[in-house]
């Protein structure tokens, strides 16, 4: 599937702008971003419930949609999955797979039985939607969706409404079905973890716009900007300016090459990129180590999160709070002095906005 500088407004706001986005068979693309960025938007113009303002949509290279031209959505081999499952209540399982399927269940008997062993729910063929939990509810709404074997599987927070406890182990078993179906999917999810979990690309959204895109591995450790770093994660910002190609910060200097002299940088470091030292010479490396010069911070606050720690401390320089996150268990008592370096192979640096 390839759309094409697709655009969408809504009483004079752009609400999709100008996205280009390419999905291959078996691949799973996840359009990520916060609620309101466009995303289902996008989604219900590619499933055709709503109409583009301008752009192309492909499907195999063939064209079904433009300003123009439209393939209606029950032709466009397009399956779609919702966060509610939208289940019909007084169809059994079977039924409600077999719902998109001509001739309804008895010609269908083999296909419905394929996708509910898939799915692991064979066993409830003739259960109703009410006798069923919200995870064997969502992997029924799967198994009706992939019945028609469509080209392009359309994900919209499939797994919002479902118990923590449970959301990765269905994750992880739909994730197996697509591949196995291979079919092309693109999910909508506002949550970083899901689309590292489970996407082969991630297109990062923003403000109607895809702003980034790239394998999961490449998103992360090489963000556009800081507002694409701290979509993923927690971030701690120093700020400094450029003098020589270097930058001056409390933790030593940092390399800006091909930065103008003068202008103001943003030095971005995750939590868990910061080290902690007792003592400013004692333990710590010394300054000529990637981990640079060590700048003192007092303990405000300290929280055990499970698999790890994190520390905010106030920054002797200038009163900034910094937070890092350490494996295990790590709580020192508010109003502790410890010293704090930073891995500089693991900072972002991007021009101050």
């Amino acid at each position: 599937m390839e759309i094409r500088n697709i655009k969408r407004q809504f009483d004079g706001e752009s609400v999709v702008d100008d996205v280009s986005l390419k999905v291959m068979p078996g691949q799973v693309t996840c359009l990520l971003g916060p609620s309101g960025c466009g995303k289902s938007t996008t989604l219900r113009i590619i499933a055709g419930v709503d109409m583009q303002d301008s752009g192309q949509i492909y499907v195999d290279g063939n064209l079904v949609c433009d300003t123009v031209f439209r393939v209606p959505p029950e032709g466009r081999s397009i399956g779609l999955m919702f966060q509610d499952f939208a289940l019909f209540p007084h169809l059994s399982v079977a039924g409600n797979i077999a719902f998109g399927l001509k001739g309804g269940i008895r010609p269908n008997r083999a296909r419905i039985e394929e996708l509910l062993s898939k799915v692991d729910l064979l066993r409830h063929i003739d259960s109703y939607p009410h006798e069923l939990s919200g995870g064997e509810q969502q992997r029924v709404a799967l198994a009706r969706a992939l019945a028609p074997r469509p080209r392009i599987m359309l994900m919209d927070e499939p797994f919002s409404g479902l118990d923590n406890r449970l959301r990765d182990g269905i994750r992880d078993q739909t994730l197996e079905v697509l591949k196995d179906e291979g079919t092309a999917v693109l999910l909508v999810t506002h949550e970083p973890a899901e689309a590292m979990r489970m996407a082969d690309e991630i297109a990062l959204m923003r403000n109607g716009r895809i702003v980034q895109q790239g394998a999961p591995y490449n998103i992360y450790n090489a963000p556009k900007d800081r507002a694409a770093a701290a979509f993923f994660s927690d971030v701690n910002v120093i700020t400094g300016k450029v003098k020589g190609a270097l930058t001056e910060t409390p933790f030593g200097q940092f390399l800006t090459p091909g930065v103008p002299d003068g202008t103001e940088v943003e030095i971005v470091i995750r939590p868990q990129h910061l080290r902690i030292d007792f003592d400013r010479n004692g333990r710590g490396p010394n300054p000529t180590t990637t981990d640079g010069v060590p700048a003192r911070g007092v303990v405000v606050r300290s929280r055990f999160m499970g698999a790890e720690s994190l520390v905010e401390f106030k920054m002797d320089f200038d009163g900034s709070i910094l937070k890092a996150q350490v494996p295990n268990v790590f709580m020192p008592k508010p109003g502790t002095a410890l010293w704090l370096m930073i891995k500089r192979d693991r900072c972002f640096v991007f021009p101050k906005v």
